[in-house]
């Protein structure tokens, strides 16, 4: 494993995505708006196919180890991951721990939050920041149960090119809306 040189300021970041999806920054040895907004749609599509393989009866464990390892950078240094749905275990900084909140396993209080059905994930960036190799994005995201129903998460994702100049999530935080009544 080598030293993680994505860094913005103080934060080491190491966020991955599809790496068919980014082609301009591969090319380009830095990341526009588009590529960010193309690794979003995947990582979007890929927790909808595994969501599918789990209806479906297929191997969503092998589906999801495959989104992860396309879309993280565990294989490059330190993520932050903090999932939407983790109390007890608020931040998953290994592959196992990721894995284990998508599908169920290691922790106790996982669920498997990518195996609930979801037909469809939707964006609304707030804002997109990129500095050559590296970028932020923060906004709102939507997932569509089985139902039709939205469920609207609160979302900050980083993402930075790997030495192969494919884009990667190396950081990933994620909540529900502040509640009021709550």
């Amino acid at each position: 494993m080598r030293t993680n040189p994505f860094a913005i300021g103080a934060f080491v970041l190491s966020v991955s995505m599809l790496p068919a999806a980014i082609s301009h920054a591969a090319d380009s040895g830095s990341i526009s708006e588009s590529d960010v907004k193309a690794a979003q749609k995947s990582w979007g599509d890929g927790i909808v196919a595994i969501s599918k393989v789990h209806t479906d009866k297929g191997d969503y464990k092998e589906r999801a180890s495959k989104h992860i390892k396309d879309l993280y950078a565990y294989d490059d240094g330190l993520v932050l991951f903090k999932p939407t749905l983790a109390e007890d275990d608020q931040f998953r900084g290994t592959f196992d721990e990721a894995l284990s909140y998508f599908v169920g396993g290691i922790e106790p209080e996982d669920k498997g939050f990518a195996i609930k059905g979801w037909k469809d994930v939707r964006w609304e960036n707030e804002g997109i920041l990129i500095n050559g190799d590296q970028a932020l994005s923060m906004g709102n995201y939507y997932f569509t149960g089985p139902d039709g129903k939205e469920t609207k998460v609160e979302y900050s994702f980083g993402y930075a090119l790997d030495d192969d100049g494919k884009l990667r999530i190396n950081l990933h935080h994620s909540s529900l809306p502040y509640d009021a009544d709550g």
